[in-house]
Parts: C-alpha cells; structure tokens; sequence
C-alpha cells in the first residue's frame, strides 16, 4: 500500500499556441478567409491535425457541439472539465513480480510526455492538475514480468490521474489497472514499448454504479515492438476510455481489444485511435459490447490513419454491438483514412444487431433451455476478446462479471430478432478517406 505524497506540482511547457493554426490558415490546399478570425475556425478533416496541448486554458469551453463530444452526457463529466481537479497522490495496492516496479515521481518526472499530449479538454484538465505521476517499470529480465495496480480509494471529489507504464527495451510483461469503487476522475495514462519489447496493457472499469470516469491512453510503440492493449468496461455511471496508439517506428505492432456490457442508465465511450507512421507497422483492432435496459447507451469511434510514410502496413478494425433488450442505443463508427498505395491491406467493419433465432433454435433444439441458450450466445460473443487477455486468473473473473451482468438483467430479448447487421470495407492499394 502506498499513500506518501511526492513534491508539490510543477507546471510543463505546453506546445505553442502557433500550433493551433498548423502554421497558418492553409489547410488541404484551401484558404480561410483573414477577416474574422477564421483561421482558427477552419475545420479539422484529418485525425492527426488536431490540436494538442498540455495546458487546459488552451482548449476552449465544451459545449457538446464537438464531434468528439457530442454524444457524451456533459451534465455529469462538467466537473472534470471546468472544476479544480485533485491531482494528488492516492492510495493503491500493487502485486508485482521481481522485474516489475511501481513508485511514486513528481509531476515534472521526464518522462510525462514520452507517449503523447491531450487532444480534449478534460485530458488537458487532467495533466494540468496532476500533482503526482505513478510509475510503472517493466524490466528486461529475459522473464515475462507482471504488475497489477488495484485503485478503489479515489472517493467522490474531483480528482486527476496521471500513469506512465515503460516497457524497457526487449522487455515482455503484462501490466493491469484494476478500477474499483467510487470515482470522479479525469486521468492520462502514458505507455512507452521501446525497441523489441512486448507488452500487455489491461484496464479493468468495475466501478460502482456512481462512478464518472474520463481517460485518455496515449501509446508509442516502438521498432519491431508490441503492444496488446485491452479495455474492460462494466461498471461505472459514466465511462469514457479513448486510447490512441502511434506506430512511429519500422516494423511496430498493436492489438487493440475492447469489452463492455452497459446496463440500464449507463453511458460508455471509447475513441480508439491507432496512427500508422512507420513502414511495415500492423494493427488489429476489436471491440465487442452488449447492452441491456432502458437508457443503456455505448459509443465507439474507431479511426485509423495510415501516413504517407507507412508503406507496407496492415490493418483492420471493427465493433460488434449485441442489444439484448428495447431501449437501448449503440453508436458505432469506424473511419479509415490511407495517403499512400502501397499497403499490405486495411479496412474495417462495423455491426449491431439483436440475438440470432438461428442461434437459439439450435441449442433449444440440442435440449437448451431459452434462458441457457442466450446466457451461452452472449458469453460467447464476448469471452472472444476477454480471452484475448492472456491472464487466467482475470479472464475467469471477467466472465464471471459477465454472467452477473446477465443475471441481474434478466428479460426478455428486444422485438424481432435479427442477425447482427451493419458494413464491412477494405481497402489495399488505395489513397483517399474511408468514412
């Protein structure tokens, strides 16, 4: 257990503010007009332009006008954009093997910044409050190294978090955030993969049902490096996790996995980002959700960019949603944008849908009982990314959660049933912007 609080917070530099304007007011071969000051009201079409700072003050009031905004239920995440965050050390347990370490570093630790900067306001609110910066260290032991961080003492004010997770260089180990009891918080979390190392990043959202939790994952993954990154999403009022990974260097690998069940009332979001930059980088990407009860809402936008300088690349992303009863509502949209032709391959793919009659028909016929047979088709659905996670112990905890979720939501399936539905797009040899 650790509760010491490190020096009193210093303040980072932050991008300058000529970053706003890219420079000017040209922009994709287009000029805004000078009078007006609408050359700082141009309009960002590539993921990869947008504005990036650590200084709160420069990102304009939310208003739920923004694309990357506008589904979000400002009402209840307002506190962690426009009040004062705590930014203080905090209670935590950590289980670690040998090759692993964990401490406490003041807010100007070098490395805060190693993977990345905030794109939004309560990112920015975030990294500009924090007081306090976990590390978390994977080791080159020639062992596969594992950490666990259990946080559950945040309480009900107003607080900020910022983690750092290095995976030294030919390093291998798996590094889980464990998420529990009440919460209002805003948190950044850096992961660095250096060189020919492989990494696993697990985030558990098991909050209680009060809970507000907006946080932003930036990633830099290394040459010929690998990360698996994989966020758990169940409990919680309000979760919102967007992860971001940049692929900067030859040869840089990412799987990106998600799982979550919303439930009546609850709100869950996430962004996924993944940014091709480096010759013969590949991604995966995958989410997979379920929703039940009136007012049960989830988001996902999935944007790939693949760069002039990723010759070579191969990717693909997609989200399936299950809506198992009436009265829910899954935003899902996948963006991919390639600048350069010489891809190994890219697309994604995009579904929601309710349960299969053909599904259940055939385990009722095979003596399965109707409340059997959807607990398995749903178990089924998501035990394919929870697997994914390579940690038993966790996984078998996991799918318990989601049998709890499902037997505390007993009811019956929503109207007609139907396949899971929705478009599929690839893309190899081709530039331009798939929306």
């Amino acid at each position: 257990m650790s509760s010491s609080t490190p020096p009193p917070h210093i303040d980072q530099p932050t991008e300058p503010a000529s970053t706003l304007t890219s420079g000017g007011t040209d922009q994709h071969g287009a000029r805004a007009h000078s009078d007006g000051g609408w050359d700082t009201k141009v309009p960002v079409q590539t993921r990869s332009e947008r504005f990036r700072s650590g200084d709160v003050g420069a990102f304009p009031a939310v208003t739920g006008r923004e694309v990357n905004w506008k589904f979000a239920p400002l009402d209840k995440i307002r506190p962690l954009l426009e009040g004062t965050l705590d930014g203080s050390a905090y209670p935590f347990l950590a289980t670690q093997s040998a090759g692993a370490d964990v401490e406490w570093g003041r807010s100007d630790d070098p490395r805060v910044g190693g993977a990345g900067l905030p794109e939004d306001r309560a990112a920015a609110a975030a990294w500009s409050a924090r007081d306090a910066v976990l590390a978390i260290t994977v080791k080159a032991t020639g062992e596969h190294e594992s950490m666990t961080v259990t946080r559950s003492d945040f309480g009900t004010h107003a607080r900020a978090a910022h983690t750092v997770i290095t995976a030294e260089q030919h390093a291998e180990g798996i590094v889980v955030i464990d998420n529990r009891g009440s919460a209002l918080l805003s948190e950044n979390l850096e992961i660095v993969v250096r060189d020919g190392a492989r990494l696993t990043v697990v985030t558990v959202q098991d909050w209680d049902d009060d809970a507000v939790h907006v946080s932003t994952h930036f990633a830099e993954v290394g040459r010929d490096a690998f990360l698996k990154h994989v966020v758990v999403s169940l409990g919680g009022d309000v979760v919102r996790v967007n992860p971001s990974t940049h692929l900067g260097a030859q040869g840089a690998d990412a799987e990106m996995y998600g799982v979550y069940f919303a439930d009546a009332g609850q709100y869950i979001e996430q962004q996924v980002y993944v940014d091709h930059d480096a010759p013969n980088t590949r991604s995966r990407v995958n989410y997979k959700g379920a929703l039940q009860g009136a007012g049960a809402h989830t988001v996902w936008i999935g944007d790939v960019l693949i760069g002039r300088t990723a010759p070579g690349t191969d990717s693909y992303e997609q989200n399936r949603n299950l809506v198992l009863t009436d009265g829910t509502r899954a935003d899902s949209i996948p963006n991919l944008e390639i600048e350069t032709g010489d891809i190994e391959g890219a697309g994604h793919a995009s579904a929601t849908g309710r349960f299969d009659d053909e599904q259940l028909f055939y385990l009722q016929a095979r003596g399965i009982p109707e409340e059997e047979a959807r607990r398995l088709v749903v178990l089924g659905f998501l035990v394919e990314v929870i697997q994914k996670i390579g940690a038993p112990a966790l996984e078998e905890r996991l799918v318990a959660a989601v049998e709890q979720e499902l037997a505390e939501g007993r009811t019956v399936l929503a109207g007609p049933a139907a396949d899971l539905v929705g478009a599929e797009s690839t893309g190899a040899g081709t530039t331009g912007a798939d929306a």
